[in-house]
């Protein structure tokens, strides 16, 4: 049976959402990724602390992420203070 050209126009968006889908769970998998790396080399070098905690503060805005972020920040200060005591 041939299929309408209603029913090929909606196999094409069902199969162009699935891959808006994909593309969208490949993004997010990336930025957890670098997010990963740039916070745990963020808590071993106090240079990488200092920036990585004054580029949060300037850029996350909304209150939610503020408070989701207060232990990281903390963490952040801590190690950027660390300079200054002579640790690594």
């Amino acid at each position: 049976m041939a299929r309408t050209i209603d029913q090929q126009i909606a196999e094409a968006q069902a199969r162009l959402n699935r891959l808006r889908t994909r593309a969208k769970a490949s993004e997010t998998r990336r930025k957890i990724i670098v997010g990963a790396v740039v916070t745990t080399e963020a808590l071993k070098d106090p240079k990488i602390a200092r920036w990585m905690a004054a580029t949060l503060r300037k850029t996350v805005t909304r209150e939610v992420d503020q408070k989701e972020l207060v232990g990281l920040l903390a963490e952040l200060d801590a190690k950027a203070q660390s300079a200054g005591a002579g640790e690594p």
